[in-house]
């Protein structure tokens, strides 16, 4: 398999910025066409980037985009979101499930609205927008769906804490889970991609730490190059797995990951990632005397 996305459409909920339009420009590097399925159309007070703004990047890394109006909660907006890219891109090849609301408060802190809100957008958004995608992923060559959702590593400390975005989180997750097995006669792959690390994004900077957190963090190439890594490989081998970008990544043969940061320092390990999988990111890192 080329490992190349020249000519192949991706449909991605989000993406106007962060982690997921990185995964867009590393697509467009290869000349892919991209759709940008979000509700940013215009700018936001604190968030950089609209979906305007998104494709007026793509087009410049060398892709072409298409950018869609789309609160993926709202069914009839996702199923005619979907039918226009198909139409204007003449199908679509790809689905990634980018888009995720976060709020870390304690049950007790949580409004039902917030609940409601990040079950909305994650669980049942990724499970919507997958499943308006499948029929055209059916007539694609070597069709996937990708989701920006952690492994089901099923212990409470992931929970405690944050039991409504953990739910709404490991619910993406879940749908890769059933829709690997579901589709596999199907050629279609489905995938989970996390981060070992914390990943530099307006999340981080806004929500979860700010400018501290930030400086201890990857920057967002390093999740796109994993996801590229994953979207070129032949879809009825590579399916069903949760992968953590830097373990892949090493098994690529990567092995100098000082350019994605942090400048100073040591980056600080990110939620839900299995205490094994930090294990085998040590030896590895051992193993590669070169790697940071």
């Amino acid at each position: 398999m080329a490992a190349t996305l020249q000519g192949k459409t991706i449909f991605m909920s989000g993406g106007s910025r962060g982690i997921g339009l990185a995964i867009a420009l590393r697509a467009a590097q290869d000349g892919a066409n991209v759709v940008i399925a979000a509700k940013t159309d215009q700018p936001h007070p604190k968030l950089p980037g609209t979906i305007h703004t998104a494709v007026e990047e793509i087009e410049k890394a060398g892709g072409k985009g298409l950018a869609v109006l789309c609160d993926i909660r709202e069914d009839a907006q996702v199923e005619a979101a979907v039918a226009k890219a198909a139409e204007h891109f003449g199908g679509i090849d790809i689905c990634v499930n980018n888009a995720s609301a976060i709020q870390l408060t304690d049950t007790e802190s949580t409004e039902m609205k917030r609940y409601d809100l990040m079950n909305g957008v994650n669980a049942r958004g990724t499970f919507l927008v997958s499943k308006c995608c499948i029929p055209h992923l059916k007539k694609a060559e070597n069709p996937h769906i990708l989701t920006l959702s952690p492994p089901l590593d099923m212990q409470a400390k992931w929970f405690a804490g944050h039991v409504a975005y953990s739910m709404a989180k490991f619910g993406m997750s879940m749908v890769t889970l059933g829709l690997a097995q579901e589709l596999k006669a199907d050629g279609i792959a489905a995938n989970s991609l996390w981060p070992l690390t914390v990943i530099d994004t307006a999340a981080v900077r806004n929500v979860l730490g700010g400018a501290p957190l930030a400086a201890m963090s990857r920057s967002p190439e390093i999740v796109a190059d994993a996801a590229h890594a994953i979207l070129t490989k032949p879809s009825r081998e590579f399916t069903g797995r949760f992968v953590i970008d830097e373990l892949l990544l090493m098994e690529e043969g990567v092995t100098d990951f000082a350019k994605y940061g942090p400048e100073n320092g040591v980056p600080m390990a990110d939620f839900f990632v299995p205490d094994a999988a930090f294990e085998q990111a040590l030896t590895k890192v051992r193993q590669q005397p070169g790697a940071r």
